[in-house]
């Protein structure tokens, strides 16, 4: 047998041996570029994703505003019909009725309640001044909730069931992400369904 492989020298000479190795050559080129095509393209593609949620995310931070407040700074307002009458809200930051992260600072009169309730995101809860309690479950029970003084820090996580009052006048900030939802346990608790 030839060192070749068995072809005899007539075949390599005649330029054959040649021709059965080229459409070989040529085809597995043909098939390297159909599968390496997509690839390409298919990364090409995913960078122009990065690139365009890397733009929006820029445009996400860049589009909250700087604020810079101290307390005669903020503008008070009745609250949200959400919550007991009674009280007083500010907004620092964002906006509580659109999606988004959110600041509000709440005000709150003596003996002020807010029946037990849920929300479907979570509420971070900072006391500024005065005493406010907190407790869990579906009844109000004070002597199962909680007091914080001025400085203190809670946060209820999505769907917790949680009720709050004041003995005092109270400013607590309250943080999360909008839009802010509130929902009594007892529907005949929420405020906005008080007869006119």
């Amino acid at each position: 047998m030839a060192p070749d492989g068995g072809r005899s020298p007539e075949l390599r000479r005649s330029g054959k041996l040649i021709s059965v190795i080229q459409p070989t050559q040529k085809t597995l080129k043909k098939i390297a570029l159909i599968l390496i095509l997509p690839l390409v393209l298919s990364l090409a593609a995913v960078a122009a994703q990065k690139k365009d949620a890397s733009k929006k995310s820029t445009e996400s931070a860049t589009s909250e505003q700087h604020v810079v407040l101290n307390p005669a700074d903020l503008k008070w307002g009745d609250a949200p019909p959400g919550l007991p009458p009674g009280a007083k809200l500010a907004v620092l930051a964002g906006d509580p009725n659109k999606k988004g992260l959110f600041t509000v600072r709440l005000q709150t009169p003596a003996g002020y309640k807010v029946p037990p309730h849920t929300h479907p995101t979570s509420e971070h809860i900072t006391v500024i001044s005065g005493t406010f309690n907190i407790g869990t479950g579906d009844k109000f029970d004070e002597a199962a909730g909680k007091e914080m003084g001025a400085g203190g820090y809670m946060v209820m996580p999505p769907g917790m069931k949680h009720y709050a009052w004041t003995p005092a006048e109270a400013i607590i900030q309250v943080q999360g992400m909008g839009p802010f939802v509130i929902k009594y346990v007892n529907p005949a608790d929420d405020p906005r369904n008080a007869k006119q």
